[in-house]
């Protein structure tokens, strides 16, 4: 079942297709990346399925019923602009932002100090916002993006200006979410997070969708058979191999790629009688970055 489903949802500005015909499918209960350079139309479908525009054609499903404005309330959204009130005090702002999603003031007051106590910063209740780091800042943002415990929460480069701790807690907090049910989109340029954390994936460029899918699955599909060999040995071991591309060559360390008509044992077998002694051999999948950036290429050409 999905969280979330588009279906071939159009969104234009003037003589600009931000969003050009995009259909995708979030699965409910997962983790799911929005991934695109900039100007992709990530912005502009984030601002679609939190109702702040609308799409001028097709359609947005939450949970099962077509896109409606009772579901900001059921929708969690961080974006990468901040918007907290600088001039605010932390505990009213905090207030103020959770009741504009449904709550009352008593249960808001309860949750959002629990919140605060577990980052360890309720003594930052009557701090103003100004007064905060920004990585303080970034917390009080979490925390008012998520209190109201919504079904899907959307966060846009959320571990931005954090360092590693800060950058860790918000991690566990994700994965603590999402193993209690929350579905999250999560938008951000930094591929290694996305592999570390997304299941899937959707790949935007131009407004057009030019990728999508499971992240493991995605990778299998874009690898170029090539393996790592570590090795022992005097002999130049690439000079033994007469039916595999050597891609690189050092003392201790081959990458080697399979060509058409060979397979991974067959390089084993080779390898073994080049008068080395192999310590390791491993296949070389792409990561996310690598792919993100071939995807992106091809689809501007």
């Amino acid at each position: 079942m999905s969280i979330l489903s588009l279906r071939d949802v159009v969104k234009q500005y003037h003589n600009h297709t931000a969003v050009d015909h995009i259909s995708f499918d979030v699965p409910k209960g997962s983790i799911f990346g929005l991934l695109g350079p900039n100007g992709a139309g990530k912005t502009s479908l984030i601002r679609i399925i939190t109702t702040i525009t609308m799409a001028d054609s097709g359609e947005v499903i939450l949970d099962g019923e077509h896109l409606n404005f009772d579901h900001p309330s059921q929708i969690g959204y961080m974006p990468e602009e901040r918007g907290l009130y600088k001039k605010m005090k932390v505990g009213e702002q905090l207030i103020y932002l959770a009741r504009l999603k449904g709550m009352s003031g008593k249960m808001a007051k309860q949750k959002l100090k629990n919140w605060l106590e577990k980052f360890d910063i309720l003594d930052w209740w009557d701090k103003k916002v100004e007064e905060l780091s920004k990585g303080m800042q970034q917390k009080i943002q979490f925390i008012a993006t998520i209190v109201h415990e919504p079904k899907l929460l959307i966060l846009d480069e959320p571990f931005s200006g954090l360092d590693p701790i800060n950058t860790n807690l918000i991690k566990d907090e994700i994965d603590e979410l999402n193993k209690n049910g929350t579905s999250i989109i999560l938008s951000t340029h930094r591929m290694e997070q996305v592999e570390e954390i997304c299941e899937n994936i959707v790949l935007l460029n131009n407004g057009k969708k030019v990728l999508e899918g499971n992240v493991s699955q995605i990778k299998e599909n874009n690898k170029q058979n090539l393996y790592r060999i570590g090795f022992k040995g005097k002999l130049n071991a690439a000079q033994k191999l007469d039916n595999f591309k050597v891609i690189s060559d050092s003392d201790e360390e081959l990458i080697i790629k399979i060509q058409k008509g060979h397979n991974p044992n067959d390089l084993l077998r080779e390898l073994l009688n080049s008068g080395v002694e192999i310590n390791s051999y491993n296949e070389i999948l792409p990561s996310l970055n690598e792919i993100f950036i071939k995807q992106v290429g091809e689809s501007d050409e």
